[in-house]
């Protein structure tokens, strides 16, 4: 049985990816939760923040997940800025 192994600049590539991936993402549900859950915090915050958290610890899994099923798909080995262009490309193609 032979072993296949990622090499370190495609774990590298994957990593960078799935960290600055994030922010925007962590970002935009920042925007959309917090401001549901003051007065929640407020009221309970031990439930509150349990619930907040596990929302960001299940949106950041479903993006590693995710993120982590694309570099399968297309194979890239070292370089995400392919990963991209792959997909700027493919929704140009899909708005005309």
């Amino acid at each position: 049985m032979i072993s296949k192994t990622d090499s370190k600049k495609k774990s590298a590539s994957e990593a960078f990816v799935n960290s600055f991936g994030g922010y925007p993402i962590g970002y935009g549900l920042g925007i959309i939760i917090l401001p549901i859950s003051t007065g929640w915090i407020q009221s309970d915050p031990l439930v509150a923040n349990i619930a907040i958290t596990g929302v960001y610890a299940t949106v950041s899994f479903v993006r590693s997940y995710f993120l982590r099923r694309i570099f399968e798909k297309y194979g890239i080995d070292d370089n995400f800025i392919r990963l991209g262009k792959q997909g700027v490309m493919k929704m140009i193609k899909c708005v005309r």
